[in-house]
């Protein structure tokens, strides 16, 4: 199973969308897909929506997912990559009107240089992509968590 999350920011994500359902019905995907649509609006007879869902019907989702396509969100490319996922990324971008700054590019540049994640950029076919998944092996998720932590309370004993 393939699942798609759009996460919940109030801004439409229908590029990705439009592009996934594409491929599901020129039979590139051949999996199903589940999206967490959030308040993305859009209809489809061949992928699965479901605009919101409680933690634990998210968390069942990650866990049975295959492959992850996930906006740029920090908590939905964690939450794949703890649970040894592979993900491709996508940034919502303001040129679209798909969020409010273009932060999420950010976030991908990092994740793409340490390996974790494949990414679906501006311009690019999404099929080109999915050829990548099989032959992609990123390393084990390593969270920075720790060294914040440290650096917080290092900060707090100096003051």
């Amino acid at each position: 199973m393939i699942f798609v999350v759009l996460g919940t920011h109030e801004l439409q994500f229908r590029r990705l969308l439009a592009e996934v359902e594409r491929l599901k019905k020129a039979g590139v995907i051949q999996e199903e897909v589940v999206v967490q649509n959030g308040n993305t609006s859009f209809e489809s007879d061949v992928l699965t929506l479901k605009p919101f869902v409680t933690y634990d019907e998210m968390d069942a989702l990650f866990d049975q997912a295959d492959l992850v396509v996930t906006h740029a969100g920090t908590g939905s490319v964690t939450t794949a990559l703890k649970k040894g996922k592979k993900v491709i990324a996508a940034a919502r971008l303001k040129e679209y009107g798909e969020h409010n700054d273009d932060h999420q590019l950010e976030l991908i540049e990092v994740f793409l240089e340490q390996g974790y994640i494949l990414n679906w950029g501006k311009g690019e076919d999404l099929e080109d992509v999915l050829h990548q998944v099989d032959s992609f092996n990123p390393p084990p998720f390593q969270s920075g968590k720790t060294q914040m932590i440290q650096l917080i309370k290092d900060f707090i004993e100096k003051s």
